[in-house]
C-alpha cells in the first residue's frame, strides 16, 4: 500500500452491500476504491445551495434592518432635540417681568 490506512466503518442493509458490490465490479473497482471515489465525488446538494443563498439574503435584510433602526434611532433623538427646545421656550412663555402666567 501507498501509505498507512484506517478503517472506516458504514452499515447497510444486505440488499444494499450487493447493489454497491455490484456497482463496484461493475466500474473495475473494488468497493473500498469505489466507495472512495463516490465520496470524493460529491459535491453540495441543491438544497445545501438553496440554504446558502437563503443565508446571504438574511444577512443582507439583517443589514438592511440595523440601517432603518439606525435612521429611526436619528430621528427620534432629533424629534426629542426639537420637542425639549420648544418646552423650554414654552416654559419662558409662561413667565413675564417674574410674575407666572397660568393659562
Amino acid at each position: 500500500m501507498a501509505g498507512e490506512t484506517e478503517r472506516i466503518v458504514v452499515r447497510v442493509t444486505p440488499v444494499q452491500k450487493r447493489a454497491i458490490a455490484s456497482t463496484a465490479k461493475d466500474l473495475g473497482l473494488n468497493v473500498s476504491e469505489s466507495m472512495r471515489q463516490v465520496v470524493q465525488d460529491v459535491t453540495p446538494s441543491d438544497d445545501e445551495e438553496n440554504i446558502n443563498a437563503l443565508i446571504s439574503r438574511v444577512n443582507v435584510s439583517t443589514q438592511e434592518a440595523n440601517d432603518a433602526l439606525d435612521d429611526a434611532l436619528s430621528f427620534v433623538a432629533e424629534s426629542n432635540k426639537r420637542i425639549a427646545a420648544m418646552t423650554r421656550v414654552g416654559s419662558r412663555r409662561r413667565y413675564s417681568h417674574g410674575t407666572k402666567i397660568t393659562q
